[in-house]
């Protein structure tokens, strides 16, 4: 059971691992794009590459739903990114349970966006954790655990792609330990437990007044979607790579202090400068700042 990218990997290595996939569940096709056309998840597009039986219930609370789940006779549901809660007597339906592959160290970031808040509060470690889905939101007992080095400048896409790679890996080596009985589920301590809520539209303009860390954590925890944005020089554009000048300038916050080869240089909280690499105005494409200088220079 899964829909975006960041399943698409888990399906694959079970597959590759030998694993008999009986069925692949996702969410219906839905409307993308400026044309609104039906559009299948990633996840379908490679269950049907891969020759597998797709399923897109509209419900999960359905009689209809629950037996065809049932005929399946799966020894366990594999639940990787899937965007919808299991009810009880779907949770409680495979005799191994409903593992479930979750992009962060548990129970740290229990929620809907963990990779992103991971990039967003600076951490420069992040994770995958495989558990059994319970009733609540990502409480239920922990199986495996794997930690990545999180880059200084790295983006929550790449982080993502990443995390997607290592989660697959994990959830193979949990379900053969499953299997084998050298995995066994251990309860999350909820007094350690934060949470990533979703990430939503509103938090993309950027607050110049706020740190040059804290602004470049924004910019690299919303790349690529949804991507910050800020006026510079009378322009809105989404930003998505910067860094740290070292510099300092005595303009207000949000002022340019200047161009160069790298970019745009923007004055931020206690006079700190950052200088922005990568940019994308509106109706152009994503490209390095200095790239659309030359045609574009700032008054």
């Amino acid at each position: 059971m899964g829909t975006p990218d960041f399943a698409v990997a888990s399906l694959r290595a079970l597959c590759a691992a030998g694993h008999d996939v009986a069925a692949v569940v996702t969410k219906p096709d839905s409307p993308k794009n400026r044309g609104m056309k039906l559009m299948p998840s990633a996840v379908k597009k490679a269950a049907l590459e891969l020759g597998l039986p797709v399923y897109t219930p509209e419900k999960l609370k359905t009689a209809e739903t629950a037996e065809l789940l049932a005929s399946f006779k799966a020894d366990v549901f594999a639940v990787v990114a899937f965007g919808r809660l299991l009810p009880k007597h779907i949770l409680e339906m495979p005799p191994l349970g409903c593992v479930n592959v979750h992009g962060s160290l548990l129970p740290k970031y229990r929620g809907s966006a963990p990779v992103q808040w991971t990039v967003l509060n600076g951490d420069r470690t992040g994770g995958v954790t495989t558990m059994l889905l319970d009733e609540g939101m990502d409480t239920g007992a922990t199986l495996l655990s794997a930690s990545v080095d999180v880059g200084e400048y790295e983006s929550f896409g790449s982080l993502y792609e990443r995390l997607a790679d290592v989660g697959a890996e994990l959830l193979v080596r949990t379900l053969d330990g499953l299997v084998d009985g050298s995995v066994t589920p251990v309860p999350q301590d909820d007094a350690l437990a934060t949470y990533a809520p979703p990430v939503t539209k509103d938090m993309c303009p950027v607050d110049w007044e706020r740190s040059v860390v804290d602004i470049i954590n924004k910019i690299r925890g919303l790349d690529p979607s949804p991507a910050a944005n800020a006026d510079i020089g009378g322009v809105r554009f989404k930003l998505f790579g910067a860094r740290p000048t070292g510099r300092r300038s005595d303009l207000p916050a949000g002022s340019v202090a200047g161009t160069d080869k790298q970019g745009i240089e923007v004055v931020c909280g206690g006079g700190e400068t950052l200088v922005i690499t990568e940019l994308q105005a509106p109706g152009g494409k994503r490209m390095r700042a200095a790239d659309y200088l030359r045609g574009h220079p700032l008054a």
